[in-house]
């Protein structure tokens, strides 16, 4: 893998129901900054994804926002940021959040972050790329969609390779560690009606 220069970082808008939430997202923002990195995110100022902005940006570290015009009051667009793009649709929010990320970071959140992790992890798995994908599993948040993952896996619908598109951990700094180290796996032939 080569170096690590920029993480995606995908995480709720909202602050949800535990202060954990957020505490763990400042303290990923701190973590990523101390390691020279910089985080492509969301934009807003609020909720998870303003806790991981700030935490970055108080440890000095160098934070992107991108930013759907529609969204900008509704989010709440941070203006603090090192940059901050504007673009038009969801559709070229996450496309230049993928092109400019080295790494992929899921942190707690709704249906959004949910769906940017999952065309990450479809796209990993069909080879697209080999970036690597983390899941910060705070308060064991993540804790079904690994269940899940174990029964797509039980009932064929996923391969063993397709486990280790991702890794995961419920500490920040442990989970950085793996996604410095991460080798994607060998996925063979895409699937086929025969074998998945």
């Amino acid at each position: 893998m080569s170096t690590i220069s920029t993480v995606a970082v995908y995480c709720g808008s909202s602050a949800g129901t535990q202060p954990v939430y957020c505490e763990k997202a400042a303290e990923t923002g701190r973590l990523i900054a101390g390691l020279g990195m910089g985080i492509i995110y969301g934009g807003a100022k609020v909720g998870v994804m303003g806790a991981v902005a700030d935490g970055a940006l108080q440890a000095g570290g160098r934070v992107t926002g991108i930013l759907p015009h529609f969204l900008e009051q509704r989010e709440v667009a941070h203006h603090g940021l090192t940059e901050l793009i504007m673009v038009e649709t969801m559709h070229e929010r996450k496309l230049m959040m993928y092109e400019k990320a080295d790494a992929i970071l899921a942190l707690p959140g709704g249906f959004g972050t949910m769906e940017e992790l999952f065309e990450m992890l479809t796209w990993a798995q069909l080879g697209l790329h080999q970036k690597p994908i983390g899941l910060l599993n705070t308060g064991g948040f993540y804790d079904p969609l690994l269940a899940l993952a174990q029964t797509m896996l039980e009932n064929g619908f996923i391969r063993e390779a397709h486990r280790h598109i991702f890794v995961h951990d419920t500490e920040p700094a442990a989970l950085l560690e793996k996604i410095k180290s991460f080798r994607p796996p060998q996925l063979g032939k895409l699937m086929t009606r025969e074998r998945i």
